[in-house]
């Protein structure tokens, strides 16, 4: 006889959804995330993809994985280890469970844990949770997909057909774990499948099954958990990916400016959502060209910048390789474009579905000749909406390309998006050039800011041309006068130290710290964790994160020479250290840096700081 059920009140749980790459982890997870983030919790995901295209199915090489980590407060990171971990196969528990915390809640289908499947996860022997040291109290072994076929028996759907539901049975489990409401993820599933309305009522029927299984079974657990929502700040909130999240403030910066959008792309992991996504918004004014290849993709978003477009192309670390030349012919012409780089592993094709910062020094000096760039970088799947925002208006009003730095785990990772009210937003205003100019302009008089009026074609009395050979300061025909080049030169980095950024922010013990974490990009939710255990521990840290990298916030120098002891910590080998000591006289950090297209761990940056400050 089942236990008495105990309702657990919780600050936050994670839990990570695994099976093979045909399993639909990533969407439980991403129905899970939805429903969470829906009821005011605020939430972390990490899809986790298997870099094969399509690994032999129960391989150890196929598992796909998605951890999301959901809370009553705020939620930094989406966990190192997990409460609950759902296994759909042998190799999915093989894989996985170092992922698992040592008292987590384990689920398995029981149905894909036969010989053959232990076999291909290289089991030894039959006793699978023996030889993994895993206490059988703590697993909820169901035989998942005979219930599967049990429950849409009557659908007249294949056999094939229907163990593709096997994963919302585990979610309608989870989701009993949880004491969720299974109204959002029906909706969900409507919605998804609004064309094929059998396929989601088959869907449902399965969540609710797994949802019965454990209400009436109690699935030898003594309690469900609640995680209540007590700060949250109120206002619509989504479930959002940073891809997503990026190709909205795309949209809201050019509704802001007044103009038309325009995106020139080539299909790359982990960047091709944001032009999957750009791609349904035609009536909001947004064009999106799937070009044959990166330059391309590049230089026609340049002709469309030439047009007076908001012009933007979206890449990975190898396409922005291939873009350089299209980007420096952005940089001499002067014209405003968006690079939105999602970083991932590298060298070479490297670790497609994984992610690093190893981007940091090409997206800075890659390119020939002096070609000074803004480089801005997002600090969370959230915040990709507005570091594209402030990337479009920093291109705009100062006509130059900007190189948008996100990485494959923000990028494919999600939050809960509060949305924002554009109103609130600050405005965008191009230098367009001033009628009262006409027969006196010429293509490079520049503001009292240094930077290059913009005349769109069109307007009688400003035809001119742009291109890349180098142009004379005064007339805009072509030269090679060194003097020229010199000035051009310099005038045009100017132009990009004249940006105004907010300073670097300091947080935590910023007066008496006694290290400081300084890190760039997708790794503030770790570094922030990391910084709030070390407080929680009696030590005095502060963290100093940098959103704006070219060109750095004024106060920079201030902050890395105000603290005895500096540890810069980035996911590369030492590229922002390198280039704050190039900015920086005298700065000589200390340094963690880590390659391995995985997010940090938080205990492992806790017990690396802590080793630095007890020095």
């Amino acid at each position: 006889m089942a236990e008495k059920l105990e309702v657990k009140e919780l600050d936050q749980v994670v839990v990570r959804f695994s099976g093979d790459s045909g399993d639909g982890m990533q969407l439980a997870g991403n129905i899970f995330s939805t429903v969470s983030a829906t009821v005011g919790n605020d939430i972390s995901t990490f899809p986790d993809y298997p870099a094969d295209i399509r690994a032999p199915q129960g391989s150890l090489t196929g598992v796909s994985g998605f951890q999301v980590h959901i809370g009553e407060g705020k939620v930094y990171t989406p966990g190192d280890k997990c409460d609950v971990l759902v296994a759909m196969n042998a190799a999915a528990l093989k894989t996985q469970y170092r992922y698992a915390k040592p008292g987590a809640c384990i689920i398995i289908d029981t149905d894909s844990f036969g010989p053959k499947d232990l076999e291909k996860a290289e089991f030894a022997t039959p006793d699978y949770l023996g030889e993994m040291g895993i206490d059988p109290d703590r697993v909820i072994a169901a035989p998942i997909t005979q219930m599967v076929k049990d429950c849409l028996a009557d659908s007249g759907m294949d056999n094939k057909a229907m163990l593709k539901s096997r994963n919302m049975f585990a979610l309608g489990l989870v989701c009993w774990l949880f004491n969720r409401d299974l109204s959002v993820a029906e909706n969900f599933l409507k919605e998804k499948f609004a064309k094929k309305a059998g396929v989601a009522e088959n869907n449902i029927k399965v969540i609710h099954a797994g949802y019965d299984y454990g209400h009436n079974t109690h699935s030898s657990v003594a309690n469900t958990y609640r995680i209540e929502s007590k700060n949250k700040v109120k206002g619509r909130y989504m479930d959002i990916t940073g891809n997503k999240a990026t190709a909205y403030g795309l949209i809201a910066a050019a509704e802001k400016a007044g103009l038309k959008l325009y995106l020139g792309s080539y299909p790359i992991t982990p960047a091709t959502d944001i032009l999957h996504e750009l791609s349904k918004h035609k009536s909001l004014g947004v064009t999106t060209v799937q070009c044959e290849d990166e330059i391309a993709g590049c230089a026609s978003a340049v002709g469309a910048s030439f047009a007076g477009a908001l012009a933007a192309t979206s890449t990975s670390g190898p396409g922005i390789c291939l873009k350089s030349e299209a980007m420096n012919l952005a940089v001499i012409m002067e014209l405003p474009l968006v690079v939105v780089d999602v970083q991932r592993g590298g060298p070479a094709t490297g670790l497609p579905t994984k992610s690093e910062q190893t981007d940091l020094l090409q997206v800075l000096f890659g390119r020939n000749g002096e070609s000074p760039m803004p480089v801005v970088a997002a600090t969370s799947p959230t915040d990709c909406f507005d570091a594209a925002y402030n990337a479009c208006k920093i291109a705009l009003e100062h006509m130059t390309p900007v190189v948008l730095l996100t990485d494959g785990y923000v990028a494919n990772g999600s939050g809960a998006f509060k949305l924002p009210n554009l109103a609130e937003y600050p405005a965008i205003n191009p230098p367009y050039v001033p009628e009262e100019m006409k027969g006196a302009w010429a293509p490079y008089m520049r503001n009292e800011n240094g930077t290059r009026y913009w005349a769109v074609p069109g307007r009688e009395g400003f035809a001119h041309i742009l291109g890349g050979l180098e142009k004379d300061d005064k007339t805009g025909a072509i030269s090679t006068n060194p003097e020229n080049h010199d000035l051009m030169t310099r005038k045009r980095q100017q132009k990009i130290d004249n940006i105004v950024v907010p300073d670097l922010e300091v947080l935590g013990d910023k007066d008496d710290a006694e290290l400081l974490i300084v890190g760039f990009g997708g790794t503030f939710g770790h570094l922030h964790a990391a910084m709030d255990e070390l407080r929680a521990q009696g030590k005095k840290v502060a963290l100093a994160h940098f959103k704006y990298i070219c060109p750095l916030p004024k106060n920079t120098a201030e902050v890395m020479k105000k603290y005895k002891k500096v540890v810069v910590a980035e996911q590369n080998m030492g590229q922002l250290t390198a280039y704050l000591r190039m900015k920086v006289d005298g700065f000589v950090p200390y340094q963690f840096n880590e390659v391995k297209g995985q997010p940090f761990v938080v205990a492992e940056l806790v017990d690396n700081f802590k080793t630095i400050i007890e020095k």
